[in-house]
């Protein structure tokens, strides 16, 4: 804990990042105030014991940041812009054209984030129609009106695309990722209420079973934190060369390769994708065709959050996910081409090519230990009802992985800033 919070405390130090850090926190009190104001027109008494009594809903809730209980101005949430991130990071691997894009640099990248809002603002409008139509047959939204039905989908779209922008402003101006900030900080708003949800049922709830719930979150968070900081070490070597009058090289370093090398992203991912079915056949249920009806029907059946199958697909899809954002985010002919050009070679492989099949072959095994366990994760809600009893706490492993992978980046984030201020200021000196 010490390890956390003291660079943090350091951090309030220096100017640039006290400002930095002010800024973070400032955007979560402006997307917390937001999550407050609700939509006109709702009965907000009654979507809180609709959520209460859904599981699905309670998901769809958390990963709003705790805004559509309330249905708020930013009920949408992020899951449009993350899916969206989803399609277009599928459309890189896809379409040559924007493979290069992406591999323009700075400005590429600015292309492609561009293109992601873009197609956030459809998909808000789908997402936005789909949590009406829920609403509505729930009888949540008595009476609605054309009028009010395009007014309440255009305060969603505007709401979800404000907190696009208000995340965008985190990661430029804020300290860490603030995509992941902002879902952090919507968990970690939502965790007193599912506190307070199960310990007022603790006397209806063996007292075992509590016991065992708590040593399992204690288990899982130390588990998130040794998973997330396991590494592999490949030992590159370099060839001694003479430059000049000056012997160089000779040395030896480690390339690390991360068991998690996806961190947070895939899980957050699966649950945006999970999301879909779900809320799709909520909103075919109400139309008048039977037959579409009773499809939709068996479709949100077989997505029950409490089922085998939903939790069977969920596993698999984090382990996908795992393996596609690894491939995105670390590519092995690169790396192995960039120890080639500096000298360096991996002690009984050959540079080039091997070297890059080498690593391909440790990254592959490796990632797969870190995938099964983002699964398991995911779908430790399932395991924990079906040991403990416990179904109050609806933020389950998911959002404290979220949470201790956030809490942990960002404060590397903060200690390497630290460590390049003191580098800088050693220099001046």
């Amino acid at each position: 804990m010490n390890k956390i919070l003291k660079p943090i405390l350091n951090a309030f130090k220096v100017p640039e990042l006290r400002k930095k850090l002010t800024f973070t926190l400032l955007a979560f009190v402006i997307f917390r105030l937001a999550a407050h104001i609700p939509v006109p027109g709702v009965d907000v008494q009654a979507l809180k014991m609709l959520f209460q009594q859904s599981e699905f809903l309670g998901l769809l809730d958390i990963f709003s940041g705790g805004t559509l209980a309330n249905f708020s101005i930013i009920a949408v949430g992020l899951s449009p812009y993350i899916n969206a991130s989803i399609v277009l990071q599928l459309l890189t691997m896809v379409f040559p054209k924007l493979e290069e894009l992406s591999k323009e640099g700075e400005m590429g990248r600015e292309r492609i984030n561009q293109y992601t809002r873009f197609l956030t603002l459809p998909l808000a409008i789908f997402q936005s129609i789909g949590m009406i139509a829920i609403l509505k047959k729930q009888q949540i939204i008595p009476g609605l009106q054309i009028a009010d039905f395009i007014l309440i989908i255009v305060t969603m779209v505007a709401g979800c695309l404000f907190l696009m922008w208000l995340g965008e402003m985190i990661t430029q101006y804020g300290m860490g990722n603030g995509i992941s900030l902002l879902i952090f900080s919507g968990i970690v708003g939502r965790m007193p209420v599912s506190l307070v949800q199960t310990l007022s049922l603790a006397e209806t709830l063996n007292f075992f079973n509590l016991l065992v719930f708590v040593v399992m979150a204690v288990v899982v968070v130390a588990a998130i934190c040794y998973v997330n900081e396991a590494q592999r070490q490949i030992t590159v070597s370099y060839a001694r060369r003479i430059r000049g009058s000056k012997m160089m090289g000779g040395s030896s370093s480690h390339l690390p390769l991360r068991v998690n090398q996806a961190g947070v992203i895939p899980i957050i991912f699966a649950v945006s994708f999970m999301l879909i079915p779900n809320m799709l056949a909520s909103w075919l249920q109400t139309l008048p065709q039977p037959q579409v009806a009773n499809v939709a029907a068996f479709v949100a059946r077989l997505f029950n959050p409490q089922g085998w199958f939903y939790n069977l697909f969920y596993f698999i899809l984090v382990i996908a996910f795992t393996y596609f954002y690894t491939a995105v985010s670390f590519n092995p002919e690169k790396i192995a081409e960039e120890i080639k050009k500096h000298g360096g070679f991996v002690p009984g492989i050959r540079p080039g090519k091997p070297t890059a099949n080498y690593l391909n072959y440790i990254l592959t095994r490796i990632t797969l230990a870190g995938a099964v366990f983002l699964a398991l994760v995911a779908i430790l809600p399932a395991l924990a009802r079906a040991l403990t009893g416990v179904t109050t706490m609806m933020i389950g492993g998911t959002g404290i992985l979220i949470v201790v992978s956030v809490i942990l980046e960002t404060s590397k984030s903060l200690e390497a800033q630290l460590v390049m201020r003191n580098y800088d200021g050693f220099l001046k000196e």
